[in-house]
């Protein structure tokens, strides 16, 4: 792992700390850098797949999720 030296705003880690009640400001980094990925991640996977019209109702759709 290699170190790096950034300048991050104080009240943002402060904040972040304050909800997350996590002990670090290296635990509050990498959360929320695996938390953008993860997002990013998401919307590329929508981009790419695009959009589809679906011929189910609601009672069919609820009905497969009942036999799962």
């Amino acid at each position: 792992m290699g170190k790096t030296n950034v300048l991050v705003n104080d009240a943002l880690i402060k904040n972040a700390l304050k909800i997350t009640h996590m002990k670090s400001k290296k635990e509050v980094i990498e959360a929320g850098l695996q938390e953008l990925i993860k997002k990013k991640t998401r919307d590329l996977l929508r981009q790419e797949l695009g959009t589809f019209d679906i011929d189910i109702s609601l009672d069919e759709l609820n009905r497969l999720r009942s036999d799962q």
